[in-house]
């Protein structure tokens, strides 16, 4: 196993967790994202799709075991990338956490890639 295969587990993993916490800790992620929730449907909305989406994607590269998995994931990872670079411009909300979610995904996107 080589350092590349090695960081595209750990970004899966990294992946997971983040769906793991959205899903048992709702709440906790409007610190770091922003969202704001005003019910029980918005708390079952960011553990279904945050949470459960996820999961799912940071989970198929284990369960399929096919490198195109990884890139599927790297995909996502790319253009959650392009569309958050391009909303924060129009949203004008180019703020830390934001930068930071951004540069995540670029590089995860890249590394899981190649």
């Amino acid at each position: 196993m080589d350092i590349l295969e090695i960081l595209q587990i750990i970004a899966a993993i990294a992946t997971i967790i983040t769906g793991i916490v959205s899903l048992v800790r709702p709440l906790a992620v409007r610190g770091f994202t922003g969202l704001e929730v005003s019910g029980p449907r918005g708390i079952t909305e960011i553990r279904a799709v945050l949470g459960g989406a996820f999961i799912g994607l940071g989970a198929a590269p284990f369960i399929l075991d096919a490198q195109a998995a990884y890139q599927m994931l790297g995909i996502v990872y790319l253009v959650i990338g392009a569309v958050r670079a391009v909303t924060m411009v129009i949203d004008k909300s180019i703020v830390q956490s934001n930068i930071v979610s951004l540069l995540v995904e670029i590089v995860f996107g890249v590394l899981l890639i190649l």
